[in-house]
């Protein structure tokens, strides 16, 4: 099991940053393990709304359907599963003042299966990228 946890400060109006990242298949600009995410529920954004997200990580390629399991003005939550692993990306929001929000980020991902036996590697993994997540999130949400 790995768990990560980060908290920041963006530049970008909360209203703008929460509309955007509660969008799952806008993790292809936001998240640098996603290659492919698309939405497969019609209809707009909301609790139960799924993605088939493509993801390489730790120097594999992966397959997940995501369901956005929460979706409140200042906390989304999605979570994600295949045959070898459950994940979640949990998101919070608040206001910092008009032109800037603070996003705490928590990225779950736990192995099922044989799969279990990558963890500690994966641990490691999944600190690293939680760094150029945030990165890259924060680059993406103060250049719209």
């Amino acid at each position: 099991m790995a768990d990560v946890s980060r908290t920041f400060t963006v530049a970008s109006p909360l209203g703008e940053v929460v509309a955007y990242l509660r969008d799952f298949a806008n993790t292809t600009a936001w998240d640098p393990g996603t290659e492919k995410c698309e939405q497969t529920t019609p209809g707009p954004v909301a609790v139960g709304m799924e993605w088939r997200n493509v993801s390489s990580f730790f120097g594999r390629t992966t397959e997940l359907t995501y369901r956005m399991t929460r979706d409140d003005p200042d906390h989304v939550v999605f979570e994600g599963r295949n045959g070898a692993a459950v994940t979640s990306d949990d998101l919070s929001f608040e206001k910092v003042h008009d032109a800037s929000t603070s996003i705490t980020y928590r990225a779950h991902l736990e192995f099922t299966g044989l799969a279990r036996f990558a963890d500690p590697a994966a641990r490691l993994a999944f600190e690293v990228l939680a760094g150029k997540t945030v990165k890259q999130m924060t680059g993406v949400l103060e250049a719209r």
